[in-house]
């Protein structure tokens, strides 16, 4: 874990929250998913180190919760119980790490299965600025309604290796996101009961091909073959309890829970994007309300919270462009590393993997062949 290595320690101490953030750190229960013999496994991560959930319940004389993140969803409330107090067993000194579980080997995305995968459309500033660097005015519907669209649930993956094809590395995009997952099912939720219905909280990268993309868009439909290939989260799930210190008020208008945590975002060690989980317009709440409109939401789904301002290279271009012709685009590229940050949801770390192959979609095109 690196949580702390873009902060200025000369003023750390001088802010309260970053006090707080520190004990926060230190303290929070960390929910991961690990990968071994035994499949798919919920633990928790303390001190760096992986302790399996089930194994530290028996040793503990704890109720047995299920052993893949799931199965523990779908449990709801009692299982998140359990969980609690093997996690201060473990804080306590009364548990045992699994020597055979390494951190840098076996984390999954903290959801490794989710039942869907939606992702939202919250910040305005990174609309706002979409927009107005291809010169077209803020679209009033923003202000309106929070929509989403449905991505991959199936191409959920956590730290580690991104595989993409040809067609991605046209204009392969980050997009540094907050994530949410659904821990009891619901329907027709209003957006001021909606907060209940949060499990966890989580960091997402919503990998996207822009090539793919506004080929789709053009006609209307998408994204989809821009966005199918890699949704990340991780590296781990935080429940709301544990961010209460940071919980802040919605904007004025809106309803729900916001956060007071900061978001940023490096390429290859350099910082490229900042912003804060506490400028979402639309909170989680009121993106599950529109989510459970007549239909049921269920433990496991993964919504997203969409981009944050100055979160993605095609904001970041469109912006330097605007004010330099001659500014250099930037895309991600084979061998990139991409990682993100958000204050007491951890470290999430990606490096950009080449598909040895001259397969294209792009190439398929009837117009190339006449």
């Amino acid at each position: 874990m690196n949580t702390l290595k873009s902060w200025n320690f000369c003023t750390l101490f001088q802010d309260s929250q970053f006090e707080r953030l520190l004990l926060q750190e230190n303290n929070q229960m960390k929910l991961v998913s690990y990968k071994e013999q035994r499949g798919d496994r919920v633990c928790i991560y303390f001190n760096g180190k992986i302790y399996d959930l089930v194994d530290n319940a028996k040793a503990t004389g704890n109720e047995i919760p299920p052993g893949n993140m799931a199965d523990f969803l779908l449990s709801g409330k009692h299982a998140m119980d359990v969980a609690r107090k093997v996690d201060a067993e473990i804080k306590n000194g009364n548990a045992k790490t699994n020597a055979s579980m390494s951190p840098a080997s076996g984390i999954l995305a903290p959801v490794p299965h989710p039942t869907s995968c939606r992702d939202g459309y919250a910040f305005r500033q990174h609309v706002a600025a979409a927009r107005r660097n291809r010169k077209v005015e803020m679209i009033k519907e923003f202000d309106e309604y929070p929509i989403f669209y449905f991505t991959n649930h199936n191409a959920i993956q956590g730290p580690g290796d991104i595989y993409c094809m040809p067609d991605h590395f046209k204009k392969l995009d980050f997009e540094l996101e907050a994530a949410v997952v659904i821990g009891k099912r619901g329907r027709n939720i209003k957006a001021s009961e909606a907060d209940d219905y949060i499990a966890g909280y989580m960091i997402m990268n919503d990998m996207s091909a822009r090539t793919l993309q506004m080929e789709e868009m053009a006609l209307n439909l998408g994204p989809a073959k821009g966005k199918d290939f890699s949704t990340v989260i991780g590296p781990w799930l935080v429940t709301p309890d544990e961010l209460e210190p940071f919980k802040m008020s919605a904007k004025k208008g809106h309803t729900g829970s916001n956060y007071n945590l900061k978001m940023k975002a490096w390429v290859n060690g350099k910082q490229v994007s900042e912003g804060n989980m506490s400028d979402m317009d639309w909170t989680f709440a009121e993106i599950i309300e529109r989510c459970a409109y007549g239909v049921d939401i269920l433990p496991g789904d993964v919504i997203g919270s969409g981009t944050v301002g100055t979160g993605c290279f095609l904001e970041l271009n469109g912006t330097g462009l605007l004010s330099d012709a001659n500014y250099k685009q930037q895309w991600l590229q084979e061998g990139d590393v991409v990682e993100m940050e958000i204050d007491c949801l951890g470290h999430l770390s990606n490096t950009i993997r080449k598909v040895e192959t001259d397969f294209s979609l792009l190439a398929l095109k009837k117009m190339n062949k006449e």
